[in-house]
């Protein structure tokens, strides 16, 4: 297969000294000494083989791997060679050294036209379709004129891991000098011209008051800079090192205020807790010493603050020249200005709408304790609702007009009430713009409702007679209702005798089913027929009843007892 055709193939390279003879089998004597050499370099007790480079090969990695086969070159020593980078497969990379060069002109202005090169500007680095420069109306290769000078290729540089991530790659230590030396001179020219006004002031004499000022001054900065340490740290002003103490011993962990484990969440990694520790406790947030980080951050100047920062952007971005920290005087006053400008422009806005449009009655608003319906007035009831003490509430009125008597009646619209009309309780009329009649408006409504009862036995008095025709018909369909009441009775017995019937023959066939089924589960599967003879039709009422009839339900508590 594949190894007889690689021992076949000629070996790589195309030498011929090296013949592919198979070695010879060795003897079991020296497979057994070669065997113990093996275990004694794995113990440490024998030097470990060397290859060819003299580098000592583990004598743990597997023969497979170490030695060369047979059909490659069975000279060879073992060797791990072919395990390690191949340098003519590595990339070659660029030292940390080099870098683009910038602003170099490598070559002078040539003189005149040279083949090859740009026929618009005469440079050698590209071509006419490539020039970056205008066009020329006769190009350098006819004048020879105004050739342009060759432009720096840069070079492409291949950086390893470390190449590519340096920082100060490239970078040239001589400009860091110059800054040096620019400010070593200012430094300079400041000590000359300190000079200078020490050397004036000693002429003037007022040398002895500008040293009593610089003490005072030196007194005030240790006064309020070294002196005094913050809270939990310690300044040391000789060395300029702020060390971090413990913490005070009096101040509880924000974890430790609430252990409800639903309270508040602590974020360990920030060391915040933003919302309110105490929240679910009813506890108010202004008499807690800790409300969490958000209350200190949306309580108190932080909001007024955060809107004059506002503002100032604002401002900035409109042409004002204001900044929070640098000018926070003039910035105060530009924004209560700038309110009170804001607040005058809404009244008149305000005032020119409604001249417009009216409407000034509608926001006179009453006062909360009407709006709410809310005194200091105290009333007490009884069990019953009424008022034992103080004043009994007003009943609240309606929008509509109340209590309107028209037409001289003495009731209103709607006190009275009968069959499915309303009325007036005074007169009993119906008719809303009607008069008053009073008692007499009574009496008649009374009568003729009484002659509106009586009036249906009066029909019943004038009916025509029938007569004997009529009357022959009436009775002839007396006696066939009398029939076909007899025949439906006849039917529905013979009905319900043929239903029962029908449902005998059911339970019989649901019996033989059951143990035809039965017979079948008792023998082997293989030896079961098939239901490919099976009639598939819906069922009839009686044999459904007769399922449900002989149907057995394991959850039934009397299943037991239907076999016996």
């Amino acid at each position: 297969m594949a190894s007889g055709a690689v021992a076949n193939a000629p070996p790589a390279g195309g030498g011929t000294d090296v013949s592919l003879e198979e070695p010879k089998k060795m003897t079991r004597e020296d497979w057994r000494k070669k065997k113990e050499l093996e275990e004694q370099r794995k113990l440490g007790n024998a030097p470990a083989e060397v290859d060819e480079e003299g580098k000592d090969i583990n004598p743990h990695i597997p023969q497979y791997i170490s030695s060369v086969p047979w059909y490659i070159d069975p000279s060879k020593r073992p060797t791990l060679k072919h395990q390690r980078p191949q340098p003519e497969k590595q990339k070659q990379y660029n030292s940390s050294g080099d870098w683009y060069k910038r602003g170099v002109q490598e070559h002078a202005v040539a003189t005149r036209y040279r083949k090859g090169a740009c026929e618009n500007c005469g440079a050698l680095t590209h071509k006419k379709k490539d020039c970056m420069e205008r066009p020329r109306k006769v190009g350098a290769k006819y004048t020879g004129m105004n050739i342009a000078p060759d432009e720096h290729v840069q070079p492409q540089l291949m950086f390893d891991y470390d190449g590519k991530r340096d920082r100060w790659n490239g970078y040239n230590p001589e400009e860091h000098m110059k800054i040096v030396e620019e400010y070593s001179k200012v430094d300079l020219a400041k000590r000359t011209l300190k000079a200078q006004k020490l050397q004036e002031e000693l002429a003037s004499g007022k040398l002895e008051q500008v040293e009593r000022d610089h003490n005072s001054e030196d007194e005030d900065e240790d006064k309020y800079a070294d002196d005094i340490d913050m809270p939990g740290q310690n300044f040391d002003s000789k060395r300029r090192i702020t060390v971090r103490n413990l913490r005070i011993r009096e101040d509880i962990a924000k974890y430790l205020r609430n252990l409800d484990p639903n309270s508040a969440y602590y974020d360990p990694k920030t060391r915040a807790m933003r919302e309110n520790p105490y929240a679910n406790t009813g506890k108010n947030p202004d008499e807690v010493g800790y409300a969490g980080d958000n209350f200190v951050r949306y309580t108190g100047d932080t909001i007024s603050m955060a809107q004059t920062q506002l503002f100032a952007w604002e401002a900035y971005d409109k042409g004002s020249e204001v900044h929070l920290q640098a000018d926070p005087t003039k910035l105060e006053l530009l924004y209560k200005s700038f309110k009170v400008k804001k607040e005058d422009f809404k009244a008149q806005q305000k005032e020119s709408i409604l001249e417009k449009y009216g409407g000034q009655e509608h926001l006179d608003a009453p006062p909360p304790e009407l709006l709410l319906a809310q005194t200091e007035d105290y009333v007490e009831y009884s069990r019953h609702g009424t008022v034992i003490k103080g004043q009994e509430k007003a009943i609240a009125c309606s929008k509509y007009e109340e209590d309107v008597k028209i037409n001289n009646h003495t009731c209103i619209w709607g006190s009275y009430w009968k069959e499915g009309k309303w009325g007036y309780k005074c007169c009993h009329s119906f008719v809303k713009y009607s008069y008053c009649t009073g008692e007499a408006g009574k009496e008649i409504a009374n009568t003729e409702a009484s002659l509106m009862e009586e009036q249906p036995e009066d029909e019943e008095h004038m009916t025509k007679p029938k007569t004997l025709m009529e009357i022959h018909q009436e009775k002839q369909k007396e006696k066939k209702k009398k029939k076909h009441k007899k025949s439906s009775n006849s039917d529905s017995e013979g009905e319900e005798k043929k239903k029962q019937e029908k449902l005998k023959k059911a339970l019989n066939a649901e019996e033989a089913r059951l143990l035809h089924i039965k017979e079948i589960m008792q023998l082997d599967e293989r030896k079961r027929p098939y239901n490919s003879q099976y009639e598939t039709r819906e069922p009839t009422e009686e044999e459904m009843e007769a399922y449900r009839m002989k149907r057995q339900r394991p959850d039934d508590p009397m299943a037991s007892f239907l076999g016996q």
